[in-house]
């Protein structure tokens, strides 16, 4: 047709020399409905895939046909043309030959296969998943049924912004909201998971010195309690990381900080915190402590992980944060967990707007921050312009949904939530971190608590004692994903239980943690050995217990049936015991052998 390749090779994407007629070609495909990819004045490119039709290659064509140029038809070309991809590239090598890609040929095998999958797995749809510091809740059906409409499923994240109207004001509506929850002025939802938009949050501070003229303010104070992506993030925008102590409660040394910032007054950069502390604590000094570090200069970096005990009761940009992450995967319900999707919206306060990421091809408006700081702002830490935006409309269904009053009502259950856990377990697995004690009442915790099993150790034999590894295994038994284990304090239980559980459920796992501390006391009395005791063996897979052999010093019904609810109800574990150690330092793949792959 008169128009030639700017490449001699190709694979699924082919870029045209089309000279003068490029906006002609882009008006008429527009107006057919379809997109081009804009490279220059004089260039487009084309993407195909395997969706791609005859009829789709036929309106191709005719977009860069001139007026009276017949357009060429695909079945007197087919045959003819040679592939763009060289030779050398071709695959010889068969592929796709594991099992599970050529055994099930029909919908009802392959709804069958997932069934299968899914009852290997211990979700939300069965049980609580109490892990602390990831806020595992409910993502409502009604939250996830639009990301699945075309509307929003089908957008191309390059596409012209006159035709993602509905996203620009989805994106700008979200913000606001977000920016009202956090007391914040401006928001940047362009991260893709809470690390980058912490990542993005620090090079905004740095971008913020370096427009004054301090470049030089590289420290960054970082107490001992933070989560490990604080000194990474830090370490990554280049500055310099100096640990701060804590006290006995968990909370930051005042007194510590007091004279890191004094030492470090004429480069202090930051300071990067999470409230409620790592420990499940909401501390007491966090306004004295933003204002200490602003006076010498810093800015405060709130870590947005903890988010779910704040929305509707504190604000970070109230109460002394300059910088927030938040995890929209945690806090406001986007699925988390297997790496994705996520969304850490990075938040700061007026002076620091100018600094957000911003994107190239974006066309969103600065008032709620998008990127221009007078040469030092931040470009896009996200290739597309919008971010993750494909997944944001569960959490402007949340926050739509739930108002105002539901938000904070969310985040009062979650804490109290927290608080009945660690009131009914304290003489079983005491509480290790809570709020000072006042007026003869116990300390409280957040909207998280810290189990401490490190004595049972000693109470059952020492370093082969029972641990709260052995504790994490055994809730398998009882139908539960365990808490979080050993952090941030080893040996411990980070339990949190969110808004989203009920009385009865979370009655269920305190009583299943009250059984098995019973369990744990039969290994301190002797009457089962601490080698070989129901804790020690499990979880207790169906296998294992229809054996014929049964040599262990309990019956099979304590290992599958520590109360009588499973009866009715039973999740079976669908392997045993791992040694966890071993695994991490000896890789291996259960699968089909690897060994024709490696030779090819």
């Amino acid at each position: 047709m008169g128009y030639a390749l700017s490449h001699n090779t190709a694979f699924d994407t082919v870029s045209v020399n089309t000279g003068f007629a490029t906006k002609n070609i882009v008006a008429r495909a527009i107006a057919e409905r379809a997109n081009l990819r804009f490279c220059s004045e004089d260039s487009l490119s084309i993407s195909l895939d395997e969706t791609t039709t005859r009829d789709d290659i036929a309106q191709l064509w005719s977009f860069f046909a001139e007026s009276g140029r017949l357009v060429p038809q695909v079945a007197a070309l087919e045959a003819g043309v040679a592939p763009l991809l060289p030779a050398a590239l071709l695959r010889t090598s068969s592929f796709l030959t594991h099992p599970v890609f050529n055994t099930h040929h029909s919908e009802t095998s392959m709804l069958r296969y997932i069934r299968r999958l899914s009852d290997f797995d211990l979700a939300l749809d069965r049980s609580m998943i109490p892990l602390g510091s990831c806020t595992m809740k409910l993502n409502a059906t009604s939250e996830m049924i639009p990301i699945t409409w075309p509307e929003f499923a089908h957008i191309h994240p390059f596409a012209p912004a006159s035709q993602r109207a509905g996203y620009t004001e989805l994106d700008e509506q979200l913000r606001a909201w977000l920016c009202q929850a956090t007391g914040y002025a401006g928001i940047s939802l362009q991260p893709n998971a809470g690390s980058q938009g912490e990542y993005a949050g620090m090079l905004a501070i740095r971008a913020f010195h370096a427009s004054r003229g301090e470049s030089r303010r590289n420290i960054c104070l970082i107490p001992s309690s933070a989560h490990g992506t604080n000194p990474a993030s830090a370490t990554m925008v280049g500055m310099k990381v100096v640990v701060t102590a804590c006290d006995a409660q968990g909370n930051v040394d005042m007194a510590d900080l007091k004279a890191k910032c004094e030492q470090h007054s004429a480069n202090l950069a930051a300071i990067m915190i999470t409230y409620p502390s790592t420990h499940g604590v909401f501390e007491t000094s966090v306004k004295e402590l933003c204002a200490l570090v602003h006076n010498h200069g810093g800015r405060v970096y709130v870590d947005g992980a903890n988010m779910n005990a704040l929305v509707g009761l504190a604000a970070p940009g109230e109460f002394g944060g300059d910088v927030s992450h938040l995890n929209l995967h945690k806090t406001f319900c986007i699925p988390h967990g297997g790496g994705g999707p996520g969304v850490g919206p990075v938040c700061v306060v007026a002076d620091l707007v100018p600094f957000l990421p911003g994107h190239a091809a974006s066309s969103l408006p600065l008032p709620l921050g998008q990127g221009g700081g007078e040469g030092h702002a931040v470009s896009a830490v996200s290739a597309a312009p919008l971010g993750n935006a494909a997944v944001l409309p569960i959490s402007w269904m949340y926050c739509r949904m739930m108002g105002a009053d539901g938000l904070k009502a969310a985040t009062e259950v979650a804490i109290l939530s927290a608080n009945y856990i660690s009131a009914r377990l304290a003489s079983h697995f005491p509480t290790l971190y809570t709020s000072v004690p006042q007026d003869g009442k116990p300390g409280r915790v957040a909207h998280e608590c810290i189990l401490d099993l490190r004595p049972l150790k000693d109470t059952t034999g020492g370093a082969l004692g029972i641990s709260a590894e052995d504790v994490t295994k055994r809730l398998m038994d009882y139908g539960f994903h365990a808490p979080t284990l050993s952090f941030p304090v080893p040996g411990t239980l980070m339990v949190e239980p969110t808004e989203s559980e009920s009385l009865d459920e979370l009655d269920r796992f305190i009583n299943a943690m009250i059984a098995i501390r019973a369990e744990i006391a039969r290994v301190e009395r002797g009457e089962w050995p601490r080698d070989n005791n129901p804790l020690k063996n499990a979880p207790h897979t169906a296998a294992a217990l229809l054996a014929e052999a049964w040599d262990r010093p309990y019956p099979r019904e304590i290992a599958a049936f520590p109360v009588a609810s499973l009866k009715q109800s039973k999740y079976w574990p669908p392997v045993g015991r791992i040694d966890n150690v071993y695994g991490d330092r000896n890789l291996f793949c259960s699968c089909v052998p690897v060994q024709p792959y490696i030779d090819h």
